[in-house]
């Protein structure tokens, strides 16, 4: 394949997993309320897109997520939207640059995660393949949700764990609980998905990478 159908094939590629990000994030399906908090699965774009696509395409499909998950907390916002938009408040608890930092940040380091680590699998056999997805899959997942609740914990601990209506020294244990049930059923529901969508779709991409 040529550079130039090369590139064109890829950012078709790249552009139909952004187009999913929008899909999801203007539907029910890409944030889901549970409560206070929002459970997502716009994260399995990205870890698929760093798969498919390498670090460019999955750091790209990040940014998108991040800015999806700014526009998301601002326009529909929760009592802790704050922590991952600057343009929303709650009475005395604003958001900042930090916002943005979280809301982004993690985002697109999730995408070259993806990347990363499945180039270690990627020139195996079928099944260390299929394996190696799906621990991509599950370990990014797992970061990502630590990364945002560990920056959400350092640079808004006392605003978020009033806004949660708890003492600021049992917000640690808030978060714990976050990642051991809200960010574990994530990264399952993610290796599910991204397991068998990579077996099927790498043959179609691998020439683009």
């Amino acid at each position: 394949m040529n550079q130039s159908r090369k590139k064109t094939k890829f950012l078709v590629l790249l552009t139909m997993f952004c187009s999913i990000q929008v899909v999801l994030m203007l539907t029910p399906l890409g944030y889901i309320p549970l409560g206070p908090v929002r459970a997502t699965t716009m994260h399995i774009p990205v870890i698929l897109a760093g798969i498919l696509l390498g670090v460019k395409g999955g750091a790209i499909t990040g940014l998108v997520f991040g800015l999806s998950s700014v526009i998301i907390n601002t326009i529909t916002p929760t009592i802790t939207s704050f922590v991952f938009t600057p343009f929303y408040s709650l009475g005395e608890y604003h958001g900042n640059f930090m916002s943005l930092v979280i809301a982004i940040g993690p985002r697109v380091l999730l995408g070259v995660l993806a990347a990363v680590i499945y180039h270690w699998f990627k020139n195996k056999n079928n099944k260390m393949r299929l394996f190696g997805s799906g621990v991509t899959a599950l370990v990014c997942t797992l970061i990502h949700s630590i990364l945002v609740l560990g920056m959400i914990y350092l640079f808004f601990g006392p605003s978020y764990a009033a806004a949660k209506g708890v003492e600021v020294s049992a917000l640690f244990g808030l978060l714990l609980g976050i990642i051991t049930t809200n960010s574990v059923l994530e990264a399952i529901l993610a290796t599910l998905i991204i397991a068998p969508l990579t077996k099927v779709l790498e043959p179609i991409t691998k020439k683009v990478i």
